[in-house]
């Protein structure tokens, strides 16, 4: 019993058919109960119209007249006087004389059962009192026998075993195929995440269900496309990372081989010890970056946010970086009122802002220019770190916060950088709640913005 429609369908089948037995259970209780009542108000309503004759003419003409009646009906009558002794009767009163015993309790004038228990006993009976000038003068008992009732129930209890095989049969087809209704797409997403398991990430399912189990074959086409994507990214990251650490090696293992076995004069010593250097520089950069990442892929990044001053920052960072700017022949330009607050930590936002100011210096021309700004707008406070170097295509700008992604496809080691700079960026930035954004035009220069939203005074 592993399979969910067997489980399902059992399920089904004991829930509807606990439903259908009680609903059967309470039904033909309600009909027995009724017909009996009906048969009783029947045997009674005849008794009271014997009773309204007899009324009129209490004599042993009228008496005679109405046993010869119910002679020749499925009923039975005795007529007694007001001691209990019996006048006539339509059959033998022999059978009648247990119900005839006894004392009665007050009998109302529209009479009364006297024997309701259709299943133990031969007969069911009423009175109905024979009353003059407001005097009791006499009884009217009426019978009737229950084998007839029996036999109306047995009825009864055939129509309704028939009916409860039907509902059952047509209770296990409905089953049958509604379980396998609703098991029908779990068997294929099953089969599709197994593809998946497997590898196959082009898995399709049918959108042809418009509730929860549409959205489920939508969630697992999305995983099926994120695995597809995460797959990709993960080859290409591996392979990133085998080139970028490749370079540097096959760099410092090949000047190491030729300071090793070649006997240089002491320019080109200190010219391949210098590459080697810049080399394990490189590799030690490249190392530290990627532990960064580890760190805040598994939220061990801890952020310790302060209320930071950005207009004495600003002037900071300016300070450190002006040399290196000029330089390179590049104007660099700071801009921020004073009182302008952020909730941040000083060094990671510094180290966010190192990133973005290191690559527009590397992609501006000489004679270029660098702005650092900040502004308030609303309850938001944005940073723009802005160029005017050679820009980035449109096609490449979703891509440029991907892990080892380069707008340069040649990878050319005269800009450097392992392109990871940006991917740590935009942790960091997320990391501190704020966003970033980014736009550019070829050749006219590229524009980072951080937005921290809320204001802080």
């Amino acid at each position: 019993m592993k399979k969910l429609s067997v489980k399902l369908g059992i399920l089904f089948f004991f829930i509807i058919f606990g439903l259908v037995t009680f609903m059967f259970f309470f039904l033909h209780n309600g009909i027995t109960q009724s017909r009996v009542e009906e048969e009783l108000t029947s045997l009674q309503s005849r008794g009271n119209s014997h009773r309204d004759i007899l009324e009129k003419h209490f004599d042993q003409d009228t008496i005679a007249h109405v046993v010869l009646m119910e002679s020749e009906a499925e009923t039975d009558v005795v007529i007694t006087n007001q001691d209990g002794q019996i006048l006539n009767s339509s059959a033998p009163a022999e059978a009648f004389v247990k119900y005839l015993k006894g004392p009665l309790p007050s009998i109302p004038s529209e009479g009364r059962v006297i024997e309701g228990h259709w299943e133990d006993e031969p007969y069911i009976s009423t009175v109905s009192p024979v009353e003059k000038d407001g005097q009791l003068v006499g009884l009217v008992y009426m019978f009737q026998d229950t084998a007839s009732i029996h036999s109306m129930m047995k009825r009864l209890n055939e129509h309704f075993a028939i009916s409860g095989w039907i509902s059952v049969i047509f209770t296990i087809v409905i089953i049958i195929f509604l379980s396998k209704g609703i098991t029908k797409p779990l068997l294929k997403m099953k089969a599709a995440t197994r593809e998946i398991s497997k590898g196959n990430y082009s898995v399709s399912l049918p959108d042809t269900y418009d509730d929860e189990m549409g959205e489920l074959a939508e969630s697992i086409e999305t995983l099926a496309r994120d695995l597809q994507y995460l797959t990709k990214q993960r080859n290409e990251f591996l392979a990133s990372i085998s080139h970028e650490l490749r370079t540097p090696l096959t760099y410092i293992k090949g000047y190491a081989d030729i300071l090793r076995k070649q006997d240089l004069p002491k320019e080109e010593t200190e010219k391949y010890l210098t590459i080697i250097v810049d080399e394990a520089n490189r590799l030690t950069q490249l190392v530290k970056e990627l532990f960064e990442l580890a760190k805040l892929d598994q939220n061990q990044f801890a952020i310790v946010k302060e209320k930071v001053d950005l207009h004495p920052f600003f002037e900071k960072i300016k300070q450190r970086l002006l040399p290196i700017f000029q330089e390179s022949k590049i104007e660099f330009t700071v801009s921020c009122p004073p009182n302008l607050y952020v909730m941040a930590d000083p060094l990671r936002l510094e180290q966010i802002l190192f990133n973005l100011l290191d690559n527009a210096k590397k992609y501006s021309p000489n004679n270029g220019a660098v702005v650092l700004k900040a502004l308030k707008h609303k309850n938001e406070v944005h940073i723009v770190v802005q160029d005017h170097g050679k820009g980035i295509p449109e096609k490449d700008l979703p891509l440029i916060f991907n892990r080892f992604y380069r707008v340069d496809k040649a990878r050319t080691r005269s800009l450097g950088g392992s392109g990871l700079g940006l991917a740590i960026v935009k942790e960091l930035v997320h990391a501190h709640g704020a966003d970033i954004t980014v736009s550019s035009t070829e050749n006219a220069g590229t524009c980072f913005e951080i937005i921290f939203k809320g204001e802080v005074r």
